[in-house]
C-alpha cells in the first residue's frame, strides 16, 4: 500500500513538473522579449539624458536663494535644465508659498517621495528580471532532464538530445533576460540616485527661500 501510494505521487509530481515546461518557455520568450525592449529604451535614455552637474546645481541654488519673491524663483526653475518632473516638483513648491512653512515642508517631503516611487517602479520591471530569468531558466534546464535521462537508459539518444537542448536554451536565455535586467538596475539606479540627490538640494535651498520671502 505504501508502494503503491507512493508510486502515485511520483506520478503526479511528475505529471505537475512536466506540465511546467511550456509555460516557462513561453515565460522565458517573454521576458527575453521584455529584456530587449527594455534594453533599447534603456540606451535611448542614456543618449537622451543631459548631465546636470554639481555646477550647475550650485548655480540654480544661488539663482533661487537671491530671488526676491516667488515668480522669480519659478523663472529661474524654468530657466535651468533639470528634468521637467523635477522642474515639476519646484514649482509645486514655490506655487504653495503662501501656506505656512511646516506644511510646505510637508509638501516637498511627500514629493520627494512621489519621485522616488517613481524611479523604484521604473526599475522593478528590470528587477524582475534579475529574480526569476536565471529561476525559469534553472527550472527549463531541470524540467526536461528527467524524461531525458529515463530516455538515455532505453537506449533513445535522440530523445536525450533534444531534452539537453531544450535544457541548454532555457538556461542561456534565463540568464541573458537576467544580465541585460542587471545593468540596465544598475545604471539607473545611479542615476536616479543622482537626480535625487540633486533635486533634494535644490529643494532644501527652495524651502529656505521661500521662509525668507515671507
Amino acid at each position: 500500500m505504501i508502494i503503491f501510494g507512493s508510486e502515485i505521487l511520483s506520478n503526479l509530481l511528475h505529471l505537475i513538473a512536466q506540465s511546467l515546461l511550456i509555460p516557462v518557455i513561453i515565460i522565458l520568450i517573454a521576458f527575453i522579449t521584455f529584456a530587449i525592449l527594455s534594453l533599447g529604451s534603456f540606451i535611448t535614455e542614456k543618449f537622451a539624458r543631459t548631465k546636470f552637474d554639481v555646477d550647475q546645481t550650485e548655480k540654480l541654488i544661488r539663482a533661487i536663494s537671491k530671488s526676491s519673491n516667488p515668480e522669480e524663483m519659478k523663472e529661474k526653475v524654468h530657466e535651468c535644465e533639470l528634468p521637467v518632473r523635477q522642474k515639476n516638483v519646484l514649482i509645486k513648491i514655490i506655487s504653495n508659498y503662501d501656506i505656512g512653512s511646516r506644511s510646505r515642508s510637508a509638501l516637498a517631503t511627500k514629493l520627494i517621495e512621489e519621485e522616488e516611487l517613481q524611479y523604484a517602479n521604473i526599475t522593478q520591471n528590470t528587477d524582475t528580471l534579475v529574480r526569476l530569468g536565471p529561476t525559469l531558466g534553472l527550472m527549463g534546464t531541470l524540467i526536461p532532464l528527467g524524461p531525458g535521462l529515463a530516455a538515455l537508459g532505453s537506449g533513445d539518444i535522440n530523445t536525450l538530445a533534444q531534452a539537453l537542448i531544450i535544457a541548454f536554451d532555457t538556461t542561456i536565455t534565463g540568464l541573458a533576460a537576467g544580465a541585460i535586467g542587471f545593468i540596465i538596475s544598475k545604471y539607473r539606479r545611479m542615476w536616479y540616485a543622482d537626480e535625487l540627490s540633486i533635486l533634494e538640494a535644490v529643494v532644501e535651498s527652495t524651502l529656505e527661500a521661500l521662509e525668507r520671502c515671507q
